[in-house]
Formats: structure tokens, sequence, C-alpha cells
């Protein structure tokens, strides 16, 4: 291993205690203050089975974020990027939140999040359904979005940043300059993949639900959902991670975790993984693969990077294979809806409706 990245895993939790030390005094200053402000409530997705429902959001105070227009100059679009960075959290906030009759409360920690578990005495329908959140002595509702799986044949757990969104995570100054000066209707998606996605997802009238998982901080969590809405692309829950020292301690564990989650609240369900070669997914999933061989329906890797790394996943596609899962590096969505269709994953139908979207995509 590289000396200088030795010396950084051991100074990490030296950093860490340090950063806490001064986040407490900090915070002990400035949230009485600020609970004293005007209080806005960002809910995220809700997700959960017809008996018990996870929903968690952020108590902030508000910023003026200006809405995405594909004209957009890219200073404008940096300075809403800077906006939701240096986000204001509130703790110490309690929140109650209404869903099928049911009421649930919770506290906002230091860093402004709250998770809401509802446990409702009749199982809810599956699908999508709105819960009612409200600050505790504000007057005000704030909807949010809940997904609820009953029947679904599979899910799709997929990664966003070059999986879905191109964020060019290869390349440090590429990335920097597609995150920071970006919006959600200038960002691209990758061609094909809305219609692949909707493809996977739909199952008659028992739609199959999708996750999202990405090392993106909380706070793009509006940029990413206006950016899946924009480009018609399947939404779902969407899993993110907390702004700072959090994000340094690595993809793999934090990825792994929220993946055995999911595993683990939907016991019958069967999943397709998706991902990108730029980071570590198809080391994640194969490691997934081999701990839950039955759970994984298939593995479909995004080809991002250059032959030498193409070495090392074909590598784990062997491996996967002895498991019985196909990894299929695929260099754009028809390969991935290619190997759907012989599954029986997807239609005929739907099939060419992803030949159609990425044809039109190389057209222009």
């Amino acid at each position: 291993m590289n000396p200088a990245k030795t010396a950084f895993k051991a100074l990490l939790p030296v950093l860490e205690r340090l950063l806490t030390v001064i986040d407490h005094a900090a915070s002990r200053y400035l949230q009485p203050r600020r609970a004293r402000g005007k209080l806005i409530l960002q809910p995220y997705v809700g997700w959960g089975t017809p008996e018990q429902i996870e929903l968690s959001g952020r108590v902030l105070l508000p910023r003026t974020i200006h809405p995405a227009r594909k004209g957009d100059r890219r200073l404008r679009n940096a300075q809403n990027v800077l906006r939701r960075m240096l986000s204001r959290e509130v703790g110490g906030v309690q929140v109650t939140g209404t869903l099928g009759g049911v009421t649930a409360a919770a506290v906002s920690d230091t860093d402004g999040y709250f998770t809401l578990v509802f446990a409702p005495p009749a199982p809810l329908a599956g699908g999508w359904h709105q819960a009612q959140l409200r600050i505790e002595g504000r007057e005000g509702v704030t909807l949010a979005r809940v997904q609820i799986v009953a029947q679904a044949r599979y899910g799709i757990i997929s990664d966003l940043d070059d999986t879905v969104i191109k964020s060019d995570v290869t390349s440090a100054a590429r990335m920097l300059q597609t995150v920071l000066t970006g919006n959600a209707r200038t960002r691209l998606p990758f061609p094909g993949v809305g219609a692949l996605y909707r493809a996977l997802t739909r199952e008659g009238e028992a739609r199959n639900p999708i996750f999202y998982v990405s090392s993106s901080p909380w706070n793009f969590f509006d940029l990413l959902w206006q950016f899946l809405e924009y480009r018609r692309i399947p939404l779902g829950p969407l899993f993110l991670r907390n702004w700072g020292f959090d994000l340094l301690s690595g993809h793999g564990g934090y990825k792994h975790a929220v993946i055995e989650r999911l595993f683990q609240k939907y016991p019958g369900l069967p999943f397709v993984l998706v991902g990108d070669s730029g980071e570590k997914d198809p080391e994640i999933y194969a490691e997934v693969v081999r701990r839950h061989p039955q759970r994984v329906l298939a593995v479909y890797i995004r080809d991002v990077t250059e032959a030498s790394r193409d070495e090392g996943v074909l590598k784990l596609r062997e491996e996967v294979r002895k498991a019985g899962v196909d990894l299929v590096l695929a260099a754009d969505s028809l390969n991935a809806a290619s190997h759907a269709l012989a599954m029986g994953l997807i239609t005929p139908g739907e099939y060419r409706s992803v030949l159609t979207s990425v044809a039109r995509s190389y057209e222009t």
C-alpha cells in the first residue's frame, strides 16, 4: 500500500475525534440560536413494507436556491451548489409525521437529521403514498413521498454517479467541473438509461421497485431528485451520505451496508444490481453475490474505464458466474437490455424502446 495512504488511514481516527469535538462545540453555540429562526423540513423518500415504513429527513434554515434552468450560467449553478454544501442544520427539533392514519415523532440530531418509523395497525397498500410532516410548535405541513413494496417480481439497486448520471468520477478535475457547474437540467444521463430503468421497473400492475445508492452527500438530494424527474427516470428512495467527515470513510462499506439492509427488509425479493466500473461497484456486487447468490438475478456494470480496469472486472465476472449469476460489462444500456430480455426480465417491446432511445442519443 502507498505509504502516504497508509499514514492517512492511521490519522483518520484522530481527525475524526478532532472534528467531532469541534462540531459539538459549534453545535452547542449555534443550535439554540438557529432553532429560534425560520425552519424548513427537507424530507427524503420513505420506504418499507406494508407493516413498517421508515422516513428520514432534515431540519434546516432556509437558503435561496434558484430553480434549475437549461440555460443557466455555470456561475449560477456553482452558487447553488455552494449553498447546498453550506447547509445550516438545526438539531433538537421535534418532527411529527402522519402516514395512513398513524403518527410517529422524532427529534433531529446535531446534523439536523431525523428518522420516523411508522407501524400501521393494518398493512398499507403497496405503491406510492404521501406522509404529512410538521415541526412541533410551528405552522405548515410538508409532504413527503413514501414507497411501499407489497408485491413485486424483483427489485433494482442502482448506483447514480457514472451509472445513471454522468459524473466523470474517474477524473477528479472533470468530476469537480461537472458537479460544481451543472444543474438538474444540464447534467446528462447515459444513453438509454431512462428507457432501460422504465423497462425494468414495469411489471404489470405490481411495479418493480428501484433504489438508488450514491456516495453523493444528502445536500444534493433535491438536485438528484429533480434530475431523475426531468429525465423521466423511474423514481425511488435515495440512499446518500452525510456531508463532511463521513464521506472520507470509504464507499464500499457504506454501499454494502445499504444493500444488506434492503435484503433484510425484503427477504423474499431478488434484485438486479446496476453500477459502473469507475469505483468499486464490481467488487461490492461480487461480494454481495458470494454472500447471497440466490438473491441476485443479474449484475450490470457500465464500462467507464480503461482496458486495464476491464481485465479486473472480467475476472470478477468469472467468479460471479460460478455462483450462477451473470455479470454483464456493458458499454451502454442496450447491452444490459439484451441480457435482461434473454432472462425474461423485460419484454421484446421494452427492449425495442431501449434500442430506440440509445440510437437517438447517438444521432444527436
